[in-house]
């Protein structure tokens, strides 16, 4: 490989939540390990590996001119989201008057439910639930209605159409959040799927939000299909939100986007995006975006898809073939396993809180997966040099699921 993806980063003192967080109050984080043991982070979706060398150049080369005052996006950051999207999601008609700054996805996530929304609504939400979308709807008055995912006979999570219309219809619901591809279940939907359920929400005129944070980090054999362009209604009726944080590591710079065709919603959205003055781009974080959306970062990120399948696949066979009563699926799409724990604490006479303080005693720092309506689950992070993977899955195996 060109990238290094392997090499172990020492990320302590370094304002890293992921491991200086462990043992805090901070984002119930998990707890330090034991003596003995160091930590490998597996909870917060951040990852362990340094990001694309163009960043850090684009921003070390704006970083020479001495003047940090008032600018606009230029250009260049405009065309630079047009070509990405072309070239990774075969986006089309993408001009630069769809394109607009947002603080977050979550802060986007808002800010586009306020478009169509008041405060109180019900909003459709799928569960399992990223914990973000429930702290920001809960935190600005929205009413969360929660359509559960089922797993088929082979296991694969898919959208329940009769309870999504059924809730849609008698909760007099006008807005739903899609989550594409899926956190914490780890799906890359399907066209068909996209438009089956775009479908329904025409049927009922509901806007939708679309949070397509992870579109670039699909696995080995699976494509992003963007909500927008399933139709032309679909196109109309939904604002997606990407940014470069989770694809190029670049979440502590902040640097979101939204994607908006309608010119009645860009208007709306325009407007309460500027009401706080807060939702104004940093110019680091502009040229962070550039340097991660050129030419060389096509070859990183297929290189990194490379590398977290390899890592998925490793835990995924691990579980299935070591940790008897533990279920989870393959994921298509992201960085994350998502684990029922459920039949192996009730094997062994264990809660899920006992389950997750063993682990994080041996340094494995997984997520409760509880804050993501996973009753008795585990959120695992596997976006760490292949190495750490083996010793998190060794050390689960000897002193938690088949320890003595």
């Amino acid at each position: 490989m060109k990238y290094d993806f392997t090499s172990i980063i020492d990320r302590r003192g370094q304002d890293a939540e992921a491991v200086d967080a462990l043992g805090t109050s901070r984002g119930a984080s998990p707890g330090k390990p034991k003596e003995g043991f160091d930590a490998i982070p597996m909870w917060i979706a951040d990852m362990n590996f340094p990001t694309i060398p163009t960043v850090p150049k684009a921003i070390m080369q704006r970083t020479l001119h001495p003047a940090y005052g008032y600018f606009s996006p230029t250009d260049e950051y405009f065309q630079s989201i047009i070509r990405w999207q072309e070239s990774r999601n075969g986006v089309s008609r993408l001009t630069k008057e769809c394109i607009g700054y947002e603080n977050g996805v979550l802060g986007g996530l808002i800010s586009a439910l306020n478009c169509f929304c008041s405060r109180g609504e019900k909003i459709l939400v799928h569960s399992p639930t990223y914990i973000g979308f429930t702290r920001s709807l809960s935190n600005n008055g929205y009413t969360i209605v929660h359509s559960p995912l089922f797993q088929d006979q082979s296991g694969i999570w898919r959208m329940d159409y009769q309870d999504m219309e059924r809730k849609l219809k008698e909760e007099n619901i006008h807005a739903a959040i899609l989550c594409s591809p899926h956190n914490p279940c780890g799906r890359v939907w399907e066209r068909q799927e996209l438009e089956q359920a775009m479908e329904l929400f025409k049927k009922y005129n509901v806007f939708v939000v679309s949070d397509e944070i992870w579109s670039d980090l699909t696995l080995e054999g699976y494509q992003h299909i963007p909500t927008q362009m399933v139709s032309e209604d679909a196109r109309q009726r939904t604002i997606a939100l990407y940014a470069p944080s989770k694809t190029f590591n670049l979440a502590g710079l902040v640097g979101s986007y939204h994607i908006i065709y309608n010119p009645w919603l860009q208007d709306r959205m325009e407007k309460e995006s500027s009401l706080s003055y807060y939702n104004n781009m940093n110019v680091l974080s502009m040229h962070a975006l550039i340097g991660a959306y050129c030419p060389e970062g096509h070859v990183w990120v297929d290189e990194l898809r490379q590398v977290l399948t390899k890592n998925i696949d490793y835990g995924y066979r691990y579980i299935c073939e070591h940790f008897k009563g533990v279920e989870t699926t393959r994921p298509e799409g992201t960085y994350l396993l998502f684990a029922d724990c459920t039949k192996w604490c009730m094997d062994h006479g264990k809660t899920i809180d006992e389950l997750e303080q063993a682990c994080w005693d041996v340094g494995v720092a997984v997520q409760d997966g509880r804050s993501f309506h996973g009753p008795c689950h585990l959120r695992m992070n596997l976006a760490l040099p292949f190495s750490r993977i083996q010793e998190a899955f060794d050390r689960m195996d000897r002193y938690v699921f088949n320890g003595r």
